[in-house]
């Protein structure tokens, strides 16, 4: 019982660190200034894989694949009832709308058994490997601007199970090119509409200029709550580069608390980066993991409630064009996962029309 006290008050001493950090996030002062007008939208492709990666490894295995397709509005076109909610919500800014559609693919480590359950297991609901997934989901948020923030709040909605479509697509494309097709989606999760409300906001904080090449930092905090997914973050972003005022760094499509920082608008006719962050996550709850959630015999694994991120890449902006690469280190999510650091590479093209 010591050891059970002992670990719970770590727990609990490090969701503690964790929230004083945010807060301390939060009360950074923010500039006022207002952003320089923009009135072309932005239209966004993003794909995450774990096979899209700078890393030898297995792919199809846990976060396999994540696609999304977003456009962000110019600022201030929203019309009027929009646009007094936000500022309600986030005070004076620039205002725009981003509308999205996204499907994230999860699977388990080993995709060529077509039962979860290895010979001779009883069949109960938890099993040792992630249970087949994939969800569906369109995206609404209202986005503010000031010069050093960006405020993101808005909702998600869709379906998780098979009206995801995750199966045709993974082996329709595993079909097109020749690969073996995986063989456990007959026990993928049941059909579940998703509801989520989220939010976030991004400090862009200047650091230094040094022979031409500046150097900031871009502080975050987010959360959602809904049937998909209960949590709290925060991160940090570190970046090099010129035309860093262009934008407010890179998301990922999991990243959803800060979903539409796609919006960017370059002052000069080349601007780049490179950068590193890590983000530390509070998880309160995922369906992904956890099972259905109103069916008590959906399969599911025991969910980790603290999970981090490592992140590295590059972004170059030109021609309104603006093309990144993402490589992500992620810990284990739940118990018994096998794959120490999780990594998977997220490629994003935006352009600007």
């Amino acid at each position: 019982m010591p050891v059970v006290l002992k670990r719970l008050r770590v727990r609990r001493l490090a969701l503690a660190s964790l929230m004083l950090a945010g807060a301390s996030v939060c009360s950074l002062s923010s500039a006022k200034a207002t952003p320089a007008s923009d009135n072309k939208g932005t239209w966004t492709l993003q794909g995450e894989n774990d096979a899209i990666t700078t890393l030898k490894g297995t792919s199809d295995q846990y976060y396999t694949s994540g696609l999304r397709f977003n456009w962000t509005s110019g600022t201030n076109t929203l019309p009027t009832p929009i646009a007094a909610i936000n500022k309600a919500i986030w005070g004076e800014g620039v205002q725009r709308i981003s509308i999205g559609l996204q499907q994230l693919i999860f699977t388990p480590r080993n995709t060529q058994v077509s039962s979860p359950w290895a010979p001779g297991q009883a069949q109960t609901a938890r099993i040792n490997d992630r249970p087949y997934s994939s969800l569906l989901l369109g995206t609404v948020n209202l986005i503010n601007d000031t010069d050093r923030t960006r405020s993101v709040f808005g909702i998600q909605f869709g379906i998780m199970g098979p009206g995801g479509l995750g199966e045709q697509l993974q082996n329709g494309f595993h079909g097109l090119i020749g690969d073996t097709k995986n063989q456990g989606w007959s026990h993928q999760l049941k059909n579940q509409p998703i509801f989520q409300v989220q939010g976030g906001r991004i400090w862009r904080l200047p650091l230094a200029h040094v022979f031409g090449v500046e150097f900031d930092m871009l502080p975050s905090a987010a959360a959602a709550i809904g049937d998909y997914q209960i949590y709290g973050r925060i991160g940090d972003v570190f970046r090099i580069g010129q035309g860093l005022d262009s934008d407010f760094g890179t998301p990922t499509i999991q990243a959803s608390g800060t979903d539409g920082t796609d919006a960017y608008k370059s002052r000069r006719p080349f601007s780049w980066y490179i950068f590193g962050g890590v983000t530390g996550e509070a998880v309160g709850y995922d369906a992904s993991l956890q099972g259905n959630t109103m069916r008590s015999n959906s399969l599911h694994v025991i969910k980790k409630w603290d999970v981090g991120e490592i992140h590295a890449g590059l972004a170059f902006m030109f021609c309104g064009l603006r093309i990144s690469y993402s490589q992500v280190w992620q810990t284990q999510q739940f118990t018994t996962a096998k794959s120490g650091l999780f990594n998977y590479g997220s490629l994003m093209v935006s352009a600007k029309f």
